[in-house]
């Protein structure tokens, strides 16, 4: 069964910094490629970042744009482990981030249904 825990959510002031990490198990996690998304509360859930599965021929990784030049996304096959480094966070990254594992390997326009239970992560004054 896969499963995916996130961890490394909390209250930050605007302009901080955050790294969220994602630990994975119950499937081979090098072939997968990982994906971040967020939700607030009354909203879609949206894509936030995307990398791919080692070894894939396309591009690795992909930033919505809001989150473009401010969020990097980065895996480490050996850990199974997934992050997200949040800097220069703005008050409307405020959200829940759930981590998402799609066996598909590299982007595809819809996420997997394997996430993870989400952590919070509040930016404010």
């Amino acid at each position: 069964q896969v499963q995916l825990v996130e961890s490394g959510g909390g209250l930050v002031q605007p302009g901080g910094s955050l790294r969220l990490s994602c630990v994975a198990s119950g499937f081979t996690f090098s072939t997968y490629a990982m994906n971040w998304y967020r939700q607030v509360t009354g909203k879609e859930r949206e894509f936030v970042a995307h990398i791919d599965s080692a070894g894939s021929a396309s591009d690795s990784t992909k930033y919505a744009d809001s989150v473009k030049g401010r969020f990097t996304i980065s895996r480490d096959n050996v850990k199974n482990t997934v992050y997200l480094q949040m800097n220069s966070l703005k008050p409307e990254d405020t959200a829940v981030y759930y981590c998402n594992a799609d066996p598909l390997g590299s982007w595809y326009h819809e996420p997997s249904d394997y996430w993870g239970q989400g952590t919070q992560v509040t930016v404010s004054s």
